[in-house]
């Protein structure tokens, strides 16, 4: 049965109240949260310590409020106006049409079999949820639900999720949904509609053991806390991650997890009918983890900016403040875009899926051939480490006073002007490499740039 937009919107709602506990924000007097249309600007704290200062109903922001300009937004468009039709075909349902549609690549395939997302009770290590990915786009499937799962980096507005009901319907219909909002909008993405990649202990049926915690992984964590309830497929050296574990429910934390057995695939672990890849692979866990932070904070950075920017505009002497947010909000960002605090790759880490090779060939290249695509996986993940996601439109829609200060932080680290130790960890190679590529392929790098 088809259901109509207004029907899949409302079976979303319930669905997401089902997994979500709302959690209060405080009523009154807290510096830095807005209340109606007051913003006080935060005279101290960095962004990972203090709450977002505004509301995604700001008129800077304006999520919900206009329309989006998002790649799959123009997508829906054209599944609407005809231009493009969606085929569904056996297990996968519209999973192959939509994956094509929008040049998303089987090899970004990263399977989850915790009970942890809106539709968790479809999901087992048996039917596990299929997360794939490009620098803007997510989509997840899991086999026999109800919902394709699909979101989209928009520029300007963070975030933007949709669902497809994947059931053969003469129309398909995708549906833009707030909604996931509940989750998908809270200190874990950086108070801002994100993205989330937890590890939790999970069980033997995928079921989250809350003795655990809950840990939200990205290029900085400790391999410890990793993948809790991801398949993990390829050779990870001697790291003592989660990954690949399912645990008896009287387990207990605190003692050193065995070191996985690797899994070369995922044949003989369940059933694969439905999924269009036999991986869950290393490398692209890794590269999502590094990416599920660093797209929400360009998106954090973009709305903190537009936000004391135009309460700056409005209050000349909340200019200060403004300004301290922006510079203080670019070191955080510059130093997650150049992996300084990186958790070093314990021995050799080894994909098999084809992913390192299809991932590398977007490029762009500089003339020696060099990308911020290239992995490393010896003893990092990029052989360049400097976030691919410099080239995204979300950074350069950046407001140009937050891009300008990024840009400036990267420099004194990439020239050598900033002396902390925490820097030496970028070699005078890495750094030269660095530049030279940034040269070559990005086109409103500052004049100040040179090579070193």
């Amino acid at each position: 049965m088809l259901l109509s937009g207004r029907r899949l919107y409302l079976l979303l709602i319930v669905l997401a109240a089902g997994v979500c506990v709302f959690i209060p924000r405080p009523s009154r007097g807290v510096p830095g949260i807005q209340y109606s249309n007051e913003v006080i600007l935060p005279e101290q704290g960095n962004l990972f310590e203090r709450p977002f200062f505004s509301t995604r109903r700001h008129p800077t922001i304006a999520y919900s409020d206009r329309p989006s300009t998002d790649v799959v937004g123009e997508f829906v468009r054209r599944v609407d106006s005809g231009a493009v039709r969606l085929q569904f075909q056996g297990s996968g349902g519209y999973l192959n049409s939509v994956l094509e549609g929008l040049h998303v690549p089987a090899e970004t395939q990263s399977m989850v079999f915790s009970k942890t997302s809106l539709q968790s009770h479809y999901i087992s290590p048996s039917n596990p949820r299929a997360i794939f990915f490009t620098d803007d786009i997510s989509i997840a499937f899991v086999r026999n639900a109800p919902l394709l799962e699909i979101a989209a980096l928009d520029p300007q507005q963070g975030i933007v999720f949709y669902a497809l009901q994947n059931r053969n319907v003469e129309r398909p219909e995708i549906v833009r949904s707030d909604s996931c909002t509940s989750c998908h909008e809270s200190h874990e993405t950086m108070d801002v509609p994100g993205y989330l990649a937890r590890s939790v202990g999970a069980g033997t049926g995928g079921e989250t053991l809350e003795q655990f915690g809950t840990h939200v992984s990205d290029h900085r964590s400790p391999f410890e806390e990793r993948w809790g309830g991801w398949f993990i497929t390829g050779k990870t050296g001697t790291a003592r991650h989660m990954g690949n574990l399912m645990l008896p429910e009287d387990s207990m934390p605190g003692r050193p997890n065995p070191v996985p057995l690797p899994l070369a695939s995922l044949d003989g672990k369940f059933d694969l009918d439905g999924y269009p890849s036999h991986y869950s692979d290393v490398a692209a866990v890794l590269v999502l983890d590094h990416q599920v932070r660093m797209t929400n904070l360009m998106i954090r950075v973009g709305w903190e900016a537009r936000v004391a920017l135009d309460q700056a505009a409005k209050n000349p002497q909340d200019k200060v403040a403004a300004n301290r947010v922006i510079a203080s909000n670019a070191r955080d960002l510059a130093d997650y875009m150049l992996f300084i605090d990186e958790t070093t790759l314990p021995g050799k880490f080894e994909s098999t899926s084809g992913f390192v090779t299809k991932f590398a060939a977007t490029g762009p290249l500089d003339k020696q051939g060099r990308s911020l695509r290239q992995l490393d996986l010896g003893k990092r993940l990029m052989r360049y480490p400097c976030s691919y996601m410099i080239y995204s439109p979300a950074f350069d829609a950046l407001p140009g006073a937050a891009r300008d200060a990024v840009y400036a932080r990267m420099w004194d680290i990439l020239s050598g002007k900033e002396k902390d130790r925490k820097y030496a960890r970028l070699t005078a190679a890495d750094r030269s490499a660095i530049v030279g590529i940034l040269l070559q392929t990005k086109k409103d790098l500052p004049k100040y740039f040179h090579s070193i």
